[in-house]
């Protein structure tokens, strides 16, 4: 039986479907065409934020990419190749960025995001795929990149400097770069995802990367990917994000405010699950480790969560309007980005988010 298009699982949909955009063009058409300018690209749709050096860096919808010299407090449009959404973006160092989305795009960016080059999109990903697929599932999912054309997204990416670089996302989809996205290769057969399911979440601490996605699936590398294995699943929904904490600790947050964490179990165990409850049974969205290392995560329904101890607590008060992304600073500030483009966490919710004593 054919699964649905990610469209009618991820989250992400669900949010840019919410917004009043226009009917979208063909997505060729739109990795052909460069994005448009807007008068106010901060309260564009927008899906992520990073840091390059002292700019802001955000991205989200028809290849919008906005730019902040000032922390925030005004933005421009910087030009961008392509007009589809894009749904991550990633900074290693002032310069040196990634940003994936729609159609299979992959750009870099080499001078803070005030320009971009195109690397990968969906008709090279298929043509890629069918070269490397060595097992029947690889040679389905490449089969399914060809026929189905170039509309599926990627989600996720790992960056461990300039140029080594992992990206995931739907059906299963897993490429790698040594070369900054001049060459790509893919990792479909060496991850532990037989059903070809999406992938939604992928991270870095050192050489360990964590991969989850739909159905609980969850993957681990200690060895900066040379090899995976499957993690068990306390939880068979979707996972929408997740973090590597320090002591070998991770954890996973997606559907209905599922938040669990993993604390290992001895060198090379498995390790025990145990459900953090949050106050608000609405989807986990985004997630980030602060400065000064607390965990912070956001809700489906606005509200902005703190990790302190086993329980998580609400930093403000008053929901804000559906954040996809967040960036806590040195200050204690907090931005999030979603529906209504960059939102500040209120200036009087700053205390909050130190560590309480």
């Amino acid at each position: 039986m054919r699964r649905p298009p990610i469209r009618s699982v991820c989250w992400l949909a669900a949010l840019l479907c919410a917004a009043p955009l226009a009917k979208a063009a063909p997505v060729v058409d739109a990795l052909q065409r460069p994005a448009l300018g807007v008068k106010a690209p901060q309260r564009a749709v927008l899906l992520s934020l990073a840091q390059a050096g002292s700019r802001l860096v955000a991205v989200g919808e028809r290849g919008i990419v906005a730019l902040s010299d000032d922390q925030g407090a005004s933005w421009r449009q910087a030009p961008c190749p392509v007009s589809v959404t894009l749904t991550m973006v990633r900074f290693v160092n002032e310069r040196q960025g990634v940003a994936v989305g729609h159609g299979g795009s992959v750009l870099t960016s080499a001078d803070g995001g005030a320009s971009w080059t195109l690397r990968l999109d969906g008709r090279r990903i298929a043509t890629l795929l069918q070269a490397a697929a060595q097992t029947p599932q690889a040679r389905q999912e490449a089969e399914r990149w060809v026929a189905d054309g170039p509309d599926k997204p990627v989600l996720d990416l790992v960056a461990w400097d300039e140029r080594r670089l992992l990206v995931v996302g739907a059906y299963g989809l897993a490429l790698y770069s040594s070369d900054g996205g001049a060459s790509w290769s893919s990792w479909v057969d060496r991850l532990p995802n037989p059903k070809g399911l999406h992938w939604y979440v992928a991270r870095r601490q050192g050489e360990r990367l964590l991969l989850a996605g739909e159905q609980g699936l969850i993957a681990r590398s200690d060895d900066g990917g040379q090899t995976f294995h499957s993690v068990p699943t306390p939880y068979a929904g979707s996972w929408f994000t997740g973090e590597l904490l320090g002591d070998g600790q991770m954890l996973l947050a997606g559907l209905r405010g599922n938040v669990w964490r993993n604390t290992p179990a001895g060198q090379g165990g498995g390790g025990s699950w145990s459900p953090l409850r949050s106050p608000v049974p609405a989807s986990i969205t985004a997630s980030a480790i602060a400065p000064d290392g607390s965990l912070l995560l956001a809700s489906q329904a606005g509200v902005l969560l703190k990790l302190q101890g086993d329980s998580l607590l609400p930093l403000q008060r008053d929901p804000l309007p559906m954040p996809a992304g967040l960036l806590p600073g040195p200050d204690g500030r907090v931005l999030t980005v979603g529906l209504a483009g960059v939102v500040p966490l209120p200036q009087s919710m700053k205390p909050e988010i130190k560590s309480e004593r």
